[in-house]
């Protein structure tokens, strides 16, 4: 059974960083591309950035681009999102997702991350 668990998230001021993390179990992690994707209240999944298996190919929404840096530790089952230059409209559910942008599939039970001084 795919367990994906998101974590870090938090209240931050505009301008300010998190780190959120994503720890994987029940597939072989290592395999597949994972993405980062986020939900407004009442508005669909927005995807935000993916990484390849390997961690050598990523890519990022417009929206994020230049403050969003998406890693993974393979060795650790552990996806991240460093989020830099927060800004208000960044304020959503994080979720971490197995797949990639067009094909993204399980993902958890979100972390809230909250941009507001």
């Amino acid at each position: 059974e795919v367990q994906l668990v998101e974590s870090g998230g938090g209240l931050v001021q505009p301008g300010g960083s998190l780190r959120l993390s994503c720890a994987a179990s029940g597939f072989t992690f290592s395999s597949y591309t994972m993405s980062w994707v986020r939900q407004a209240p009442g508005k669909g999944l927005e995807w935000v950035s993916a990484i390849s298996s390997g961690g050598g190919i990523t890519s990022y929404a417009d929206s994020v681009k230049g403050r969003f840096t998406i890693s993974r530790d393979n060795a650790k089952n552990t996806l991240y999102l460093q989020m830099n230059s927060l800004k208000p409209e960044d304020t959503r559910v994080y979720y971490c997702a197995k797949g990639g942008r067009s094909d993204f599939g399980s993902w958890g039970q979100g972390t809230q991350v909250t941009v507001s001084s």
